[in-house]
């Protein structure tokens, strides 16, 4: 065809309530009655098939219920993984050499899809096999997946539509390939946002991908893959494996045709697969793009002139959303003495004590459990080692029960040491940590703050002292990617609030945004003279 296509310009999707009388609460609690009604196969998707797992039964449960089994998925063996990546190498000429107005009616469609008829599956399957609330589940699994989708086409089109300058006599053109090799992408647990974004990027770019999903997140997983399947996606541009991640990437770093890697989730992860890929290097036909979000030590930073309710609300919501599973969550904070001993600390307790975590499927609860017994076993250690600390003390939570669900109770801890392990460590779960300090000392608090973690993720300042936000932002300027004023540190927008961090935060390379996408291409020049020299010779030569 003969035309400049030009793609839907992207709005936010609007986001559902789920207040009580609403059409979609009960669609919503129907939905999960079914998912929740029978066990469920999760099995890998491989060029084009769903294949079982050779490897071992692996049980996909409710961590709110953790005796409630969703469905069984099974270990990819190694030759599954190769297997996987062949289908992804064999795909690769043909995706890559689509139009983009084809690629990007894919994604398109898919976005249709989940905002329509797989809203309520996904977000369902989000709330039992993740534990979130229904609302974190509209946000995530709905809304930031279909901006993912989207926005990404429209950012796509951008990065296409960047072309050189020309001088007269030649035409030059910018030709935005896709990358070489094939992407491996590995993606967390706590947002199916981002385990459809992961693969589906670097996709959209023309590239073909091997996805690794994170099994206590497989249940959505499988609806992401139906779905993409369901837009039209040809077989082998994404493949999805599933288990446990070192057999999969142990084939998958091998091989000289590994392109890239798209990675989310723990600092030690990625900082392995990085150092896999560096002691390979020389194997590798390209070298290859490692683009990761990882850990986070997000902070608040208070001055004396912040508004008590205000901070009280954001730290408890930044904290104790999803239960504190939010790599952005607040879990670590630095309040006037004024406001602390005035009324701050009395709200913030109240707020802690009135959250309920329980069975996602009771939407009065705020929240569910945490993920698994590992992460479990993480937060009751800590409390444990708590107990006999001089500088630390838990007042509010600090309890955890796992007879039916993994719940660890929301936690503030008070310490009087800055340097202390709750503002250093990542705990990922519903604690948070505050330390006081004396009003005049604001300043000093804001330089210790900004590099007592390894992390630069998100953080904030609250503060109606306009001098003291524009100091603190001047601090903290290379303490956070996502830096907010008078607001939790979470909840960034696709299109709104591009996300990511720096240090041990990862590469800061800006899901929801043009900058992620652009690691997914790899530009070719190319110059058409229209009238070449005819003559060796140069003027000043005579």
């Amino acid at each position: 065809m003969d035309a400049l296509f030009t793609v839907p310009t992207p709005k936010n999707e609007p986001v559902n309530t789920y207040a009580p009388g609403t059409p979609e609460r009960a669609s919503l609690q129907a939905k999960l009655s079914e998912l929740a009604s029978k066990e469920h196969d999760l099995d890998m998707f491989i060029a084009g098939d769903w294949r079982r797992g050779e490897g071992e039964a692996i049980k996909v449960v409710q961590p709110h219920k953790h005796s409630h089994v969703l469905g069984v998925t099974h270990a990819a063996t190694s030759s599954q993984a190769a297997q996987a990546v062949a289908a992804a190498k064999g795909a690769k000429r043909t995706w890559a050499t689509m139009d983009f107005a084809d690629r990007a009616s894919i994604f398109l469609r898919a976005a249709e899809l989940i905002a329509g008829p797989y809203r309520d599956a996904l977000n369902a399957a989000t709330m039992l096999g993740q534990s979130k609330s229904a609302a974190q589940a509209e946000i995530d699994s709905a809304c930031e997946l279909i901006d993912f989708l989207r926005f990404n086409v429209a950012f796509a089109e951008r990065i296409y539509r960047q072309q050189a300058e020309s001088s007269r006599g030649m035409w030059n053109r910018t030709d935005h390939r896709p990358i070489d090799g094939f992407v491996y992408a590995v993606t967390p647990f706590n947002f199916t946002a981002i385990a459809g974004n992961l693969p589906t990027s670097p996709a959209l770019m023309g590239n073909t991908v091997v996805w690794k999903p994170a099994t206590t997140q497989q249940f959505a997983a499988s609806f992401l893959m139906e779905i993409l399947a369901e837009a039209g996606l040809p077989d082998g541009v994404i493949n999805m494996v599933t288990g446990p991640g070192p057999d999969i990437s142990d084939v998958v770093l091998a091989d000289p045709d590994l392109g890239g890697i798209h990675f989310t989730g723990s600092t030690r992860v990625f900082q392995h697969l990085w150092k896999t890929v560096g002691e390979n290097i020389s194997s590798y036909r390209a070298y290859p793009r490692l683009v990761g979000e990882t850990g986070g030590k997000d902070f608040i930073v208070a001055h004396p002139s912040a508004d008590l309710e205000q901070l009280a609300v954001a730290t408890a919501r930044g904290a104790f959303e999803y239960q504190g599973q939010k790599c952005s969550a607040v879990s670590r904070t630095y309040m006037p003495r004024s406001l602390w001993e005035n009324g701050l600390r009395d709200r913030l307790l109240e707020i802690t004590s009135q959250i309920k975590y329980g069975d996602v499927s009771d939407f009065s609860n705020f929240g569910g459990a945490v993920i698994d017994e590992r992460a479990y076993n993480k937060h009751t250690a800590l409390f444990k080692r708590l107990a006999d600390d001089s500088e630390a003390n838990v007042i509010a939570g600090g309890t955890a029960d796992d007879s039916e669900g993994y719940f660890v109770q929301p936690t503030v801890i008070e310490a009087t040491n800055p340097e202390h392990e709750v503002f250093r460590e990542e705990y990922f779960g519903p604690i948070t940590s505050v330390y006081v300090y004396d009003d005049k000392d604001f300043d000093s608090v804001v330089r210790q703050a900004a590099d007592v973690a390894p992390y630069a993720l998100t953080g904030g300042v609250f503060a109606n002292d306009r001098e003291a936000i524009a100091g603190a932002m001047d601090e903290l300027r290379w303490s956070a990617g996502n830096f907010y004023i008078n607001d939790k540190p979470t909840g960034a927008v696709v299109g709104q609030q591009p996300f990511g961090g720096g240090r041990g935060s990862g590469t800061n390379d800006k899901a929801g945004s043009w900058q992620n996408l652009v690691r997914w291409v790899s530009p070719r020049s190319i110059k058409e003279n229209f009238v070449p020299p005819r003559e060796w010779s140069y003027p000043h030569q005579g």
